[in-house]
């Protein structure tokens, strides 16, 4: 079975003096669903290199949860993993998939700037643009946006204020969407074959 990757979140635990990593459970229950064997990152970079290395992943998921700390977020040690992971996936050719803060990663690491937006905390938005995009309704649980996306990145979906909701980088195999497919019951048919499509074809057990 074909290994993808996926990072956590950080939590603090002042009780305990502990920084914790930790995922929603519907993510592995969602990447097993696209055919993939689901495997952790933890925010330790020294360890993540070499699960890189042995894992050999046919991609990455660069999961939700914890804002940059540029924009007011407190996980400095997440944000260093995943812009290594994603600079690592670029340079071995590895497809990534980045959802919420996932999809803001992508847009920091090209340069594109973050803002506040409003409207787009536990609601769920129609899409504009490509055709394929433009389903019924997504689910939103983000409160930064980014409304200017620059080259190399392309913009697929956005909401009718402008915010870009999905993104890609063709000829690097990059994926981003500002909402959540682990957190639709059930998963979308069409989330699980965009996945698909981008990390290539999962083998059959």
């Amino acid at each position: 079975m074909q290994t993808v990757l996926y990072t956590q979140r950080v939590e603090f635990v002042k009780s305990y003096g502990e920084r914790r990593d930790c995922a929603d459970q519907n993510i592995p229950r969602f990447i097993d669903a696209c055919g993939y064997l689901p495997v952790p990152v933890p925010n330790v970079w020294s360890v993540a290199e070499g699960m890189l290395a042995e894992f050999q992943p046919v991609g990455i998921v660069l999961t939700g949860g914890n804002s940059l700390e540029k924009y007011g977020g407190d996980a400095p040690e997440r944000d260093d993993v995943e812009k290594k992971l994603l600079a690592y996936a670029m340079s071995h050719d590895i497809a990534v998939y980045g959802f919420c803060r996932g999809m803001q990663v992508i847009l920091d690491y090209y340069g594109c700037e973050l803002e506040s937006v409003d409207g787009h905390v536990a609601v769920h938005h129609k899409l504009l643009g490509r055709p394929e995009f433009e389903v019924t309704e997504v689910n939103s649980y983000h409160n930064q946006g980014c409304h200017k996306v620059k080259e190399p990145l392309e913009v697929l979906a956005w909401t009718d204020d402008g915010v870009a909701e999905a993104i890609c980088y063709k000829e690097k195999r990059i994926l981003g969407t500002m909402w959540h497919p682990e957190r639709e019951e059930p998963f979308c048919e069409t989330d699980i074959k965009r996945i698909r499509e981008l990390f290539g074809k999962a083998k059959e057990e």
